[in-house]
Formats: C-alpha cells, sequence, structure tokens
C-alpha cells in the first residue's frame, strides 16, 4: 500500500469500533501516525493495539466530541505527542430514537444533534487552527446518506447530518485558499456494531433498501475517507461524497 500520509498525523473521533476503526487502521497503514478518539476506552484501546500490530503509531486520547473542552484538549494531546495535526476525521455519532417530531424528547434531540452536529463544530474549532500552524491540513466530516434525504421517525439525526453537509461547505469556502481541504462522507447503512443486533426482519428491510443488495462495510467507507485526507484529492474540497450502494437511486 502506498504511503500517501507518511509523516503525518492524523486524529479520529469515534474511533474506537466500526467505521472509526477502519478510518484509523487505513490512516495507519497509510503513514500517519494516528491519534484515535472515542468516550469507549476498551475499543479505543483495542483500535490502538490493531494499528501497533500492524507496525504502525497510535495513542489514545479519551474526548467527548459533545464537549468543547474534550475537543480542544484532545488537539492539544496530538500536537503534544506527534508535533503537529495534519489530518482529522469527525466521525464520532449515535443513532436516533424511531420517535416521530411530534413526540421527539427534547433532551434525546440535544443529545443526537450535540454530538452529530455541534461535535463537528467544536472539532473543527480546535482542528483547524492546529491545522493553520502545520501548514495546511485535510479534514473529513462523517456525514450520511440521512444527510441527503429524509427518514422517518429520526428528524433529529436527519437534522445533524443535513447540518453537517452544509457546515462542511461553509468550511470549506472559509479555508479554501488556506491550505486546509474540508469534505464529508455519507454512507448509508453500513455492518457496524450498531446495527449488529437488529433482528433479521429489520435487517433485511435495511437491505433492501440499497439497489447493490447489501449493507455497506466499513473498510469500503475508510478506503474513500482515506483518499480524501490525502493529496489524491488535492483539488477537492467542500464535496460531499456518498458511499451509499445506489440508496438515493430508487
Amino acid at each position: 500500500m502506498s504511503k500517501d500520509l507518511e509523516g503525518r498525523v492524523a486524529l479520529v473521533t469515534g474511533g474506537g469500533s466500526g467505521i472509526g476503526r477502519a478510518i484509523a487502521l487505513a490512516y495507519a497503514r497509510a503513514g500517519a501516525r494516528v491519534v484515535v478518539s472515542d468516550i469507549a476506552e476498551p475499543g479505543g484501546n483495542e483500535t490502538v493495539a490493531q494499528v501497533a500490530a500492524a507496525g504502525a503509531t497510535a495513542c489514545f486520547v479519551r474526548a467527548d466530541t459533545s464537549s468543547p473542552a474534550d475537543n480542544e484538549r484532545l488537539v492539544a494531546e496530538a500536537v503534544k505527542r506527534y508535533g503537529a495535526l495534519h489530518v482529522a476525521c469527525n466521525n464520532a455519532g449515535v443513532g436516533g430514537t424511531g420517535t416521530d417530531v411530534g413526540d421527539h424528547a427534547l433532551d434525546e434531540w440535544q443529545r443526537i444533534i450535540g454530538i452529530n452536529l455541534s461535535g463537528v463544530f467544536y472539532g473543527m474549532r480546535y482542528q483547524i487552527p492546529a491545522m493553520l500552524a502545520a501548514g495546511g491540513g485535510a479534514i473529513v466530516n462523517m456525514a450520511s446518506i440521512l444527510g441527503q434525504v429524509g427518514f422517518r421517525g429520526h428528524s433529529a439525526y436527519v437534522a445533524a447530518k443535513h447540518g453537517v453537509v452544509g457546515l462542511t461547505r461553509a468550511a470549506a469556502l472559509e479555508y479554501a485558499t488556506r491550505g486546509i481541504r474540508v469534505n464529508a462522507v455519507g454512507p448509508a447503512f453500513i455492518e457496524t456494531p450498531l446495527l449488529a443486533n437488529l433482528p433479521a426482519e429489520a435487517r433485511a428491510a435495511l437491505v433492501g433498501l440499497h439497489p447493490i443488495a447489501r449493507l455497506g462495510r466499513p473498510e469500503e467507507v475508510a478506503e474513500l475517507v482515506l483518499w480524501l485526507s490525502s493529496d489524491k484529492a488535492s483539488f477537492v474540497t467542500s464535496s460531499y461524497y456518498p458511499v451509499d450502494g445506489g440508496y438515493p437511486a430508487q
């Protein structure tokens, strides 16, 4: 594998499992030193162990992305340990509750928006100054196919992911001439721990939403994120890239 991120420092939130873990491993294989962040320490430490087993360098920093202070500390720790920050993937997120808007619990709305949307803003708020100090960088924000279409019963999640796409585009315009590229990735339903315990009927219904007739794999999302994070995508910014098995085409 080519070392497209050789000598760079990359940060991944929600790196303790699923898509985040796959991204951390992809960054490591590409030569980056990786800062893995999650609220789940066992999962984050396992990701670091897998990176080390692959012969690369990583560390774990526990952080809650819905906390501005945690995001500030996370970036500071990355710079302290490895000297700079060049790449960040704001991947951490939570699902919705299956509740219609008129019945939606207010605290649940705040929780989902706080992690899935505000968490991305807080991440970039502290990542961008560090990247400017390093001479530039690349940010990939994890949106969703639900950042482009609606989905019954998940208004907070849909709103947050639409917001991530808009936030990505605004930030990309602001820093386009200052050496920082910002893009968003929109997975459809992916084989992650969040879906592992679904009943067979519910799982079959999700598969049926994808013309490709299966769920995606974390590694398929990670390959796209890696490309957007590398100089191979040097003329790409403010874009939303789906990895969705044809979900919105039907």
